[in-house]
């Protein structure tokens, strides 16, 4: 087997089983999923491209019941993110808010995926304040975590642009899959 298809293996199962525990919690079950980073440095464009990914992929299995926020065209980041999650609250009342974000982590765990339950806390590895958000995350690790937030911002501008897609492919694959049979 390889790598890709076990991460993604993996990846559905986890995604699957949280998903499926915050709807027994809900009774009006409603996703949204956010997508966080720009499309400006390489590591953080993660989350748009999964966005523009769902996007294409939702619309082409004809699965319009859920919301995007965070695409290539129109990016969710630190700058606007209180923005959005007021108008998310606004506009989902009772919704499951699947964050998607890239992370930086140990050299060894690059390339997997991790799916959790409850809040992701953004802006972490750059020492910004910490924005909790989300019923689920879904993070992908691009690149290695230093420690310092000039060395975690230079990783994330020098991170092979096809690893960063080839993650974004196995999570918006991988969510397809999962919400086809909801």
């Amino acid at each position: 087997m390889n790598p890709e298809s076990y991460e993604k293996d993996n990846f559905i199962q986890e995604f699957s089983y949280y998903l499926n525990q915050e709807r027994k919690q809900k009774n009006n079950f409603e996703i949204v999923f956010l997508c966080i980073g720009t499309d400006r440095i390489i590591g953080d464009c993660l989350g748009p491209l999964v966005g523009s990914k769902l996007e294409e992929k939702l619309e082409a299995y004809n699965i319009y019941n859920l919301s995007i926020y965070g695409t290539l065209k129109e990016n969710v980041c630190y700058t606007n993110i209180k923005d959005k999650m007021r108008s998310i609250k606004q506009n989902h009342k009772n919704a499951c808010i699947v964050v998607i974000d890239a992370a930086l982590a140990k050299e060894e765990k690059i390339g997997q995926i991790f799916v959790q339950p409850g809040k992701i806390e953004l802006g972490k590895s750059l020492h910004r304040t910490k924005i909790q958000i989300g019923n689920i995350s879904i993070r992908a690790v691009v690149g290695k975590n230093y420690g310092l937030a000039k060395y975690n911002f230079s990783s994330l501008q020098n991170i092979s642009l096809n690893s960063v897609i080839i993650l974004s492919e196995i999570i918006s694959e991988g969510i397809c899959e999962v919400i086809k049979y909801i």
